[in-house]
């Protein structure tokens, strides 16, 4: 498990840890549980975050592709993630991805997304991903981290910056939650704009790229 010396204070995550192992394998221990309805599910965790930093922002703006290989980007036009430095001048990200948001996971009253179903936050989606790369364009820097089953295969790789902020997830999602997206399987375009446009701080634009 990796730890950080930053004592910051911890609101949606445990900033001293990058990665909890254990969640991640309780989450894949049962993809039935944490992604009821397969790939359409973790497609609302990921767009639910899009929504909070509209809603912040008083507005904000998402697009969400449908990739022929079956995969699922997510970008929006917000602040990106949170990064920080350590005592010692390292960069540290905000661990949205392989920790639990304490805000939601393993809370009764948790928020309840468009499908029905509560919200637990972006560790799922990870856990449940065979691969996903996480783009981030902050005012202070751009940075990109890959992952695969939720665990952190790169570190934050810088990349250059083109005038805009916001975060980018693109995910493909594991073989054992069924339907994938790919030649047009999963949940149908008209149902994913119901689905997303359950937000009123958040514009939704579907892009499907499937077959």
């Amino acid at each position: 498990m990796d730890r950080s010396s930053a004592p910051w204070c911890n609101t949606t995550h445990d900033w001293s840890r990058s990665v909890d192992a254990e969640h991640l394998a309780r989450i894949r221990r049962d993809p039935a549980l944490f992604a009821p309805g397969g790939v359409r599910h973790l497609l609302l965790e990921v767009v639910a975050y899009a929504a909070d930093e509209a809603e912040c922002s008083g507005g904000g703006r998402c697009t969400v592709t449908l990739h022929a290989d079956g995969s699922v980007s997510v970008a929006d036009d917000g602040r990106g993630t949170d990064t920080r430095l350590d005592d010692r001048g390292r960069p540290v990200k905000k661990p949205v991805m392989a920790t639990k948001d304490l805000r939601f996971f393993d809370h009764p009253g948790a928020q309840v997304l468009p499908d029905g179903h509560p919200r637990r936050g972006m560790s799922v989606v990870a856990a449940l991903s065979e691969r996903l790369v996480h783009t981030n364009r902050r005012a202070g820097g751009s940075w990109v981290q890959c992952y695969e089953h939720g665990v952190p295969v790169t570190g934050l790789t810088p990349v250059d910056g083109d005038g805009t902020t916001g975060t980018t997830v693109h995910f493909s999602p594991a073989d054992r939650l069924g339907a994938t997206l790919a030649t047009g399987g999963g949940p149908a375009r008209g149902e994913l704009a119901a689905l997303t446009n359950a937000w009123p701080y958040l514009s939704v634009e579907i892009d499907d790229r499937r077959a």
